[in-house]
C-alpha cells in the first residue's frame, strides 16, 4: 500500500484527527467527538478527514 503524501497548506478544507485536535487545541477523543457533533465526518476509504469549516460553523453556533 502506498503511504499517504503529506502536502502543507495554510488553509486546508479538511484535516485528519491528528489536524483536528492539533486545531482545537485537545485530544483525539474531544476532537472526534466535536467533529462527529459538527456532522464534520467524511470517510474516504479507509480515511476519516473532517470538515475544517463546518468545525469552524458549529463553533461559532455554540459560541452564540
Amino acid at each position: 500500500m502506498n503511504k499517504t503524501k503529506e502536502r502543507k497548506t495554510s488553509q486546508p478544507i479538511t484535516v485528519d484527527i491528528e489536524g483536528l485536535s492539533s486545531m482545537l487545541s485537545c485530544g483525539h477523543a474531544t476532537a472526534r467527538k466535536i467533529g462527529e457533533q459538527a456532522e464534520a465526518k467524511n470517510v474516504i476509504g479507509r480515511r476519516v478527514l473532517y470538515s475544517v469549516e463546518r468545525v469552524k460553523k458549529y463553533l461559532l453556533y455554540l459560541a452564540e
